[in-house]
């Protein structure tokens, strides 16, 4: 067997002119993405849960945090718009072995994914006590399963999988933004408003409560999926691609299976070559650099939002979002704007920003199974790409349904939260070689990284390294 065709060998890349950037307005969308689906971990649940218990202690993490996560989206965007092949087909390049690693480490991270639909079913069961009779618990997965079934209906009635992705998340962004807007601009809230200013900067101290040790992961998961973090940051990878950025503009788009017609998907990545396409390379690296920072700025600025409302109206009665009720007592930020009205309102907020996680979730981690198989498994291209992606989408749909039975929706989504972090330290080192060692090999000078992005990744990975670190002597002095 050639050497192309065996186990976890891709084919050499070709080369094509790097095409013009359209418009910006136009290219944007993948940050907006990566900003709605952040919105359903860290923004409101574990930074909440986090201020409304300790206060202002641990405040000064949060900006930070979001912005260590910009040189690895960057660098994760960077192999796409060059090549415009997935961050997996690059890992699958750089080395195999360590790339199937991290796919079984990325395959048990996410089967627990359906715990966001059912943290969205807390809001619709508080909403509704519907179906009637039934325990909070009981509801709460009716609506989870309702939600999957629905969004899972959508993707395979889409023309373009990634438009309906893109469509329904620059809704939730908006949405929520303006609702958390309004609901911080009541006076309760403004009056706290100097104290948490501060509190960006100088933690308080000593803390109002004891630490408790049980936290360490919810404090971890709070810091690392400030943005998205975990595997859910490799995803802006497949939403570039999708989106036609840079080289990936000679990919195929990923139709509905049903009534979407079908696009090749191409076996191998092109390169751009030494022609006059390298004249747009820092147009698509300006475009990624303000795409990636309306992600980043933009779920930054809205989970400071969800700090600020939870330090005004929670730590002071101790209300903190768990178990069932995860999505509930947040209710409290529009009730005190709005009264009954702006109780509900939230409610259908946070049903929509938990559940959408679902949605681009089983999308992405779908596309990534189907890109892995294609990669590792030559044997398997004889049958469609979108085939094997609608196998893994039902599939996963399949066994999310099974795994949310087992336990509430936020201690499934800290065990997922705690496997992506250790993949998260694993492939910050691995961008670094793809990117700065590997590819260059492969690009003419002008297509080259340069240092201050090799620095800013230095930084970021060294932060990952601490953070675990810190993480694992936590959990050691618990013990």
């Amino acid at each position: 067997m050639a050497e192309t065709s065996s186990w976890g060998r891709l084919p050499p890349f070709k080369k094509a002119p790097l095409p013009p950037m359209p418009g910006m307005l136009r290219a944007l969308g993948p940050g907006v993405i990566f900003m709605a689906l952040a919105q359903g971990s860290g923004e409101l649940i574990f930074w909440p849960y986090t201020i409304a218990k300790y206060g202002l202690s641990f405040l000064f993490l949060l900006i930070p945090a979001c912005l260590l996560q910009f040189p690895v989206i960057y660098e994760i965007g960077r192999y796409t718009l060059l090549t415009g092949e997935s961050i997996f087909q690059g890992f699958i390049r750089l080395n195999r072995k360590f790339a199937f690693f991290l796919w079984i480490l990325l395959t048990l991270s996410f089967l627990w994914f359906g715990a966001f639909a059912a943290a969205g079913g807390t809001s619709i069961a508080a909403l509704t006590d519907f179906p009637a009779g039934w325990s909070r618990r009981e509801q709460t997965l009716f609506w989870a399963y309702f939600t999957m079934a629905l969004f899972l209906i959508a993707i395979l009635l889409s023309k373009v999988i990634y438009q309906l992705i893109e469509t329904f998340m620059w809704g939730v962004a908006i949405f929520t933004l303006v609702g958390l807007i309004w609901a911080s601009a009541n006076a309760e809230v403004l009056q706290v408003l100097p104290a948490f200013l501060k509190g960006l900067i100088i933690p308080e101290w000593p803390m109002p409560r004891p630490w408790d040790p049980a936290d360490a992961t919810k404090l971890l998961t709070a810091v690392t999926f400030a943005g998205l973090g975990g595997f859910w940051t490799l995803f802006y990878s497949y939403w570039l691609r999708d989106k036609g950025a840079g080289m990936a503009h000679y990919a195929g788009r990923l139709t509905g299976p049903i009534t979407g017609k079908p696009e090749a998907i191409p076996d191998a990545g092109a390169l751009p070559g030494n022609d006059e396409g390298l004249a747009h390379v820092k147009p698509w690296h300006r475009f990624m650099f303000w795409d990636i920072g309306i992600g980043v700025i933009g779920n930054m600025f809205t989970t400071l939002l969800t700090c600020l409302l939870a330090y005004a109206l929670l730590f002071p009665k101790g209300l903190l979002p768990q178990g069932y009720e995860i999505a509930v007592v947040q209710s409290r930020f529009f009730e005190v704007s709005w009264g009954w009205w702006g109780k509900t309102l939230f409610l259908i907020v946070a049903a929509a920003f938990l559940s959408d996680t679902w949605l681009a979730t089983v999308d992405a981690v779908s596309r990534t199974h189907a890109d892995c198989v294609y990669g590792f498994f030559p044997g398997s291209r004889h049958i469609p790409y979108r085939k094997w992606y609608l196998i893994f989408l039902l599939l996963l749909t399949l066994v999310t349904g099974v795994t949310v039975q087992m336990n509430e929706p936020g201690t499934l989504i800290l065990i997922s939260a705690v496997i992506g972090f250790l993949g998260t330290v694993i492939y910050s080192v691995a961008l670094i070689l793809l990117n700065h060692v590997y590819l260059p090999r492969h690009l003419p000078s002008a297509a080259k990284p340069g240092r201050l992005s090799l620095l800013l990744m230095l930084i970021s990975c060294t932060a990952y390294f601490g953070l675990a670190a810190l993480y694992v002597l936590t959990l050691l002095k618990a013990i």
